[in-house]
């Protein structure tokens, strides 16, 4: 059994983790980045294979070191996560892979006390950095009367085609993911795809009025839709809650290759079949559950939490518990707090944070 004291303990080696690390770094704060994976950048590497980033490279840098590719290209997943592997060998950050913490918890003297196995890290600072909307897969507790001959994913663990068994595909839920699936496996398999819609974006990615436009789209993001003004905090509401709009793929491309778009919520089971709205049995072969995440802390033994599991916290400063911090998290401060445009931004104002708590 091992005890290490560090100032500032950072729990996650993903883009906040890194960028939190970083702002301290220039700030002259030690810190130490623990991550459970064995490579930085592994939480990327297992989305599904054809994922690209939403925002090209001009606006998907960290501080410090701009992305290697042209402006306007869309990253690939698996060069998101090369990024992110160069980013802590090029700052020399302090990383320390295949290391999960088991349990976090408040020290009677101050700071907080983070147990790993046998062994224990005690901090004056912590930063949870472990994902924007929670890593534990949201499914209804209902999918376990499916029949189980139905082969069911969650968007988390769908990779390719090839996971798919022949026969009709049912996608639930219609935020960016899972237009993005339904769109994918439509030209081989019938598929439905039902939930709300939560809208799209008029514009092509790719397209030079996209390149126009996006400046704009992107101060609004970072300056606009805030949880300062009353607009942010509904659009905050309304994508924690359902996620965000259609991005990449458009209501007319899922016309274009037959995909059937259902509104209804999937909302039990019948002879096994998943039933829309408590009325039609869909006759699917292969369910993928793009429902999103939850936010599962219960390795924080701390009283921080609401209902809902969100820490109460405002631009992640925690409420009533002074030294922890949360970076990452959907409208942390904006809307762009969930993509890297607005991820320094956040680490810098919570490493300026915790360097202001240093005794003079």
């Amino acid at each position: 059994m091992t005890t290490q004291h560090i100032e500032t303990l950072i729990i996650g080696a993903g883009q906040a983790g890194l960028s939190t690390g970083y702002h301290l770094r220039e700030l002259g704060r030690p810190c130490l980045i623990v991550d459970g994976n064995d490579r930085v950048g592994d939480n990327w590497r297992r989305q599904w294979d054809t994922l690209r980033l939403y925002t090209p490279a001009k606006y998907s840098s960290l501080p410090g070191l701009p992305f290697p590719m042209d402006a306007w290209a869309f990253p690939h997943k698996d060069e998101v996560a090369d990024y992110l592997e160069t980013y802590a060998l090029h700052w020399d950050l302090p990383v320390r892979m295949s290391t999960r913490i088991d349990l976090l918890e408040a020290r009677p003297e101050g700071g907080y006390t983070a147990t790993l196995g046998a062994d224990t890290i005690t901090c004056d600072n912590v930063v949870v950095a472990t994902g924007t909307f929670g890593r534990t897969p949201y499914i209804p507790a209902f999918a376990g009367e499916l029949e189980p001959s139905i082969r069911q994913l969650h968007s988390s663990e769908y990779r390719r085609l090839s996971q798919l068994r022949p026969g009709k595909v049912l996608v639930v839920g219609a935020s960016h993911s899972g237009t993005d699936i339904a769109y994918e496996v439509a030209p081989t398999h019938e598929t439905v795809l039902c939930g709300r819609d939560c809208g799209e974006i008029p514009l092509r990615l790719e397209s030079r009025r996209f390149r126009a436009v996006f400046p704009l789209m992107a101060f609004a993001a970072r300056h606009v839709l805030t949880r300062g003004t009353p607009i942010g905090r509904k659009m905050m509401d309304e994508v924690r809650g359902h996620g965000g709009p259609m991005l990449r793929v458009k209501r007319t491309d899922l016309e274009e290759r037959h995909v059937e778009r259902v509104l209804a919520r999937v909302t039990g089971v019948y002879g096994g079949l998943p039933v829309l709205d408590g009325e039609r049995v869909v006759d699917a072969a292969n369910v993928v559950w793009c429902t999103g995440f939850k936010q599962v802390f219960d390795w924080v033994k701390l009283p921080i939490f609401g209902e809902n599991g969100w820490p109460t916290e405002y631009r992640g400063v925690a409420d009533g518990a002074p030294g922890l911090y949360f970076c990452g998290l959907s409208f942390q401060y904006s809307f762009s707090s969930m993509v890297f445009l607005g991820i320094g931004r956040d680490a810098e104002y919570l490493a300026r944070r915790i360097a202001a708590r240093v005794p003079a």
